[in-house]
């Protein structure tokens, strides 16, 4: 059948798009639309940073019968400030699950007391979301499956356009390759990096970059942005750990080992007794003499379950399943507990990697002694069937801080506080050179920072973190310049002044890749760019017809994102995809796009 040419395309942002590499301007308009169909006007948002795939959808929009007003934002804020108005009809969007489970997929986006939900309320939604959280992995994969055909397939809330890959590079000659780690979830890691020349651990500092400046909070639970995630992380020690693929591990953590009881709700930690909180004197990290011990963790996990425990309490949405914490001080109860799926007792699963079997429980973190058998046991017990806590207590904002240092600090009262003029525990003024430092952190992780300024942050090596093992960090200085372009950052690791560059986009992997001096490192991530489809404003023509949300939906062809990307994205039916094998995927139709837009056409000209 002849088709027409349709109308000239609308651009709404300030700058001009560039014609995309996948399909010519020509091309866009000469597509699938009927010569008696007239063209859906539909609104595009998104942010001068997402101009690519922009231009790829407006163009394969286009080809199926939409007229695209694209409204592209010069930066990020000015986007949020219209998507969150709901001035759009579609809008690109991305999600990191940095916590390397689904649940953290999932629930802040869609459910519908979602801290960042981008769906109207759908109790079938929210209903395989809580069930997915009482399950373990073997079970959830059915579940989650289900899930993303409800938000995608059967109701077109949302579709994925493409997963990431995460890349960092550093500088081979310096540091040795073997000592650097690249994780799929976790923030990088600092302790196991060395130089190739062992005998500059000691006098060099291992020089690093990250692009914000201002520092959110240097108290784990007040926090989770770019600022401190790899901070604190290098900062706080606990419970358990993130390997590279995003298995939890008690390697390197705060816990021998870790064991989950039958029912899924209670979960047990057995405890080291080698780690001392660091403090700094005189612009050294020094030993406190405190040890890190069960008190600390019952302390900063009820702090961070407890939404008004702190001003502007910014991550109780990833702890707000943790119903009590407890020091176990009866030995039955270890040995009456069953593992959840293994028929043995917790005792003997906490007992699996311990040098010495344990003894007796001690409930002063003081007479601890592993050596002797003699251990603390902590026992997180969640509010319903949740296996994947673990992963939550693997973030940064599961931190462990002293109790005693925290109280000291945070005298004010809540209900009164005044930034102007309270300065509670972690916040970045008493860290920046000049009037107000008054360095008061205590850091039970390897790392703890000694100052800032607006240029960078340098850090010290925690001299009692787990000291005389493997796991006591290598390099005894770290400093983090802030460099808010990557361009500039790449320049700075390519010119020496940098060590290793973390995060890099797509677009550096040819420089680094010419540099013999320098190592790129790729892998997989859970960063997924989707396509948020409006139903929360109910102004809007995609809140109020199904079957334009569809006709949207099989538009998308994410072969080419791919292609754009050389290759370097892979597909993505939903932010889920990186984590769970569901073995969904959107392929794109353009006659059932034809088939829901004449619907839709019928149905509103009724």
């Amino acid at each position: 059948m002849k088709k027409k040419l349709l109308s000239t395309v609308v651009l709404l942002g300030t700058m001009v798009l560039s014609a995309c590499n996948v399909t010519t301007e020509d091309e866009a308009t000469t597509g699938n639309t009927n010569n008696d169909q007239e063209a859906v006007q539909i609104d595009l948002l998104g942010a001068a940073a997402d101009e690519k795939d922009l231009n790829i959808l407006r163009d394969q929009l286009t080809r199926n019968g939409f007229e695209v007003n694209v409204n592209q934002q010069p930066d990020y804020a000015s986007y949020r400030a219209q998507r969150d108005a709901g001035n759009f009809d579609i809008s690109v969007a991305s999600w990191t699950t940095v916590t390397g489970n689904p649940d953290y997929a999932v629930r802040s986006l869609f459910t519908s007391d979602g801290d960042s939900r981008v769906i109207a309320p759908d109790s079938e939604v929210d209903e395989l979301i809580n069930q997915a959280a009482t399950e373990n992995e073997s079970e959830y994969v059915d579940t989650y499956s289900e899930l993303e055909n409800v938000l995608v397939t059967e109701n077109a809330y949302t579709a994925g356009l493409y997963n990431s890959l995460k890349a960092q590079a550093f500088n081979k000659d310096l540091i040795n390759p073997e000592s650097v780690n690249l994780y799929k979830s976790r923030a990088f890691a600092w302790d196991t990096v060395q130089f190739n020349d062992t005998s500059l651990n000691e006098t060099e500092p291992l020089i690093l970059t990250q692009t914000e400046s201002d520092l959110t909070s240097l108290d784990p639970i007040k926090g989770n942005d770019g600022s401190i995630n790899q901070l604190n992380t290098n900062m706080y020690v606990r419970l358990v750990n993130l390997t590279e693929d995003d298995t939890v591990t008690s390697e390197a953590s705060l816990s021998y080992d870790h064991a989950i009881a039958e029912g899924n709700t209670d979960y047990y930690f057995v405890l080291r007794d080698d780690i001392n909180f660091t403090s700094v004197e005189d612009g050294q990290a020094v030993d406190t003499g405190e040890r890190v011990g069960a008190d600390d963790v019952k302390f900063s996990l009820e702090r961070a379950s407890d939404p008004e425990s702190v001003p502007d309490h910014r991550t109780y949405s990833l702890h707000e399943y943790i119903d009590e914490v407890t020091v176990v001080d009866d030995m039955s109860e270890l040995e009456d507990a069953t593992v959840a799926e293994a028929g043995t007792s917790v005792k003997d699963a906490l007992e699996d990697d311990l040098d010495t079997s344990i003894n007796s429980l001690v409930t002063d973190k003081t007479q601890a002694d592993s050596a002797a058998g003699n251990y603390q046991v902590v026992k997180l017990t969640t509010t319903e069937p949740f296996p994947q806590v673990l992963n939550y207590l693997a973030h940064q904002s599961a931190g462990i801080v002293s109790k005693k240092q925290v109280e000291s600090i945070n005298t004010y009262d809540i209900e009164n506080f005044d930034i102007n003029t309270d300065i509670p525990y972690g916040d970045q003024r008493a860290v920046t050179e000049g009037d107000t430092y008054d360095n008061h952190l205590y850091a039970s992780g390897p790392y703890v920072m000694i100052e800032k300024n607006d240029y960078a942050a340098t850090f010290q090596k925690n001299p009692a973190y787990m000291p005389e093992t493997d796991n006591a960090a290598k390099i005894k200085n770290v400093t983090v310049r802030f460099i808010g372009d990557m361009d500039s950052a790449l320049s700075a690791l390519r010119s020496g002044e940098v060590h290793l560059l973390y995060g890099l986009g797509e677009t550096q992997y040819q420089v680094v890749e010419g540099e013999e001096s320098l190592e790129l490192q790729t892998g997989p991530s859970n960063a997924v760019q989707y396509l948020i489809i409006n139903t929360t404003n109910e102004d809007r023509k995609t809140a109020q017809s199904e079957d334009l949300r569809k006709a949207i939906l099989y538009s998308i062809n994410q072969d080419d994102f791919i292609q754009s990307y050389d290759g370097q994205k892979e597909k993505a039916f939903t932010p889920v995809t990186p984590l769970v094998e569901t073995g969904n995927e959107l392929e794109a139709d353009a006659d059932l796009a034809q088939e829901h837009l004449s619907n839709y056409l019928e149905q509103s000209e009724e």
